[in-house]
């Protein structure tokens, strides 16, 4: 099935949910990235979550970035998605394996650490993007979103994200997310019975593995409580790198960085954090960059 975003209302519309299924994308990273199991679902989980709070944003220009930089040995996660819930990202060390956890699941806390910071950079085409830090609760990532939205948003919310994979060959088998947020003047009850459901909320991604849309799985959880669609989108994982935008990072790097390039290794190759795609520079690429990034500084 194709990867979905769905968005919508809860109880009156005093609640607002947001769901995704992205068993696609999530696979797509695990082959760009060479991950390993533990890494496919630390990555996956906030590859979804990045992806449903990009789709939250309104213009094209608009970017939103999680990093996760919880001091385990699968190093920082960094992601960072579009309006249309387009995302990218990557992990600093994708082929980290770990025993399982003591429940017998994959032990993302431990891969992902729980002794740092989760950062969001919303990035409103402003002068200056707005960036919001929480310390890291305990690395399962779903918690540790929901810990950031109601400390530094002030927006209590309930998060799952759940990645299944092939124990064999680690390949994505369901890959799901959810994140549900009451609106001002929600009712208690209405709260209560959000909260009772996080136990069926944590089946979403088993549901799915059995073949259940996306769709039909909401129902089934939100039947009861006047659930209504707004909107979906169609999310995807896609670098939007380009030779243009490596050339305009060549040049930040002065002309003395780009002088002593050319003089010790006559050529230059760059590679895509969130891609993996290498990009060559000769000397005469080189030299004209050089040239460019000496009339900046004339200028």
């Amino acid at each position: 099935m194709e990867d979905i975003i769905i968005r919508g209302l809860l109880a009156d519309s005093t609640v607002k949910i947001m769901a995704i299924s992205g068993k696609t994308l999530v696979e797509q990273a695990r082959e760009t990235h060479g991950l390993s199991r533990v890494c496919t679902a630390a990555l996956g989980r906030t590859l979804m979550m990045t992806s449903m709070m990009g789709a939250q944003l309104k213009n094209a220009d608009e970017r939103v970035t999680a990093m996760l930089k919880g001091g385990g040995e699968a190093g920082n996660i960094v992601c960072t998605a579009d309006w249309t819930g387009r995302v990218k990202g990557y992990v600093e060390n994708p082929d980290l394996e770990l025993p399982p956890a003591p429940n017998g699941k994959l032990d993302v806390a431990l891969a992902v650490g729980w002794f740092g910071d989760l950062t969001v950079i919303r990035d409103m085409g402003l002068k200056e993007p707005y960036v919001g830090t929480c310390p890291i609760q305990s690395g399962e990532i779903a918690e540790d979103f929901a810990r950031y939205f109601t400390v530094s948003e002030q927006q209590p919310s309930l998060v799952y994200l759940g990645v299944r994979v092939d124990a064999e060959s680690g390949a994505v088998r369901a890959a799901s997310g959810l994140l549900a947020q009451p609106l001002p003047g929600c009712p208690d009850e209405v709260i209560d019975a959000l909260t009772e459901k996080a136990k069926e909320i944590e089946t979403l991604t088993s549901t799915l593995e059995r073949g259940t849309s996306l769709k039909d799985a909401l129902m089934q959880l939100f039947g009861g409580m006047g659930f209504a669609i707004t909107a979906n989108q169609h999310p995807e994982f896609r670098c939007d790198c380009s030779r243009e935008r490596l050339e305009r990072v060549l040049i930040s790097l002065g002309e003395a960085e780009l002088s002593d390039m050319i003089a010790q290794e006559h050529g230059a190759e760059l590679t895509c954090h969130f891609c993996n795609k290498k990009y060559q520079f000769n000397e005469d690429d080189l030299r004209r960059l050089l040239a460019e990034a000496k009339g900046n500084d004339n200028a």
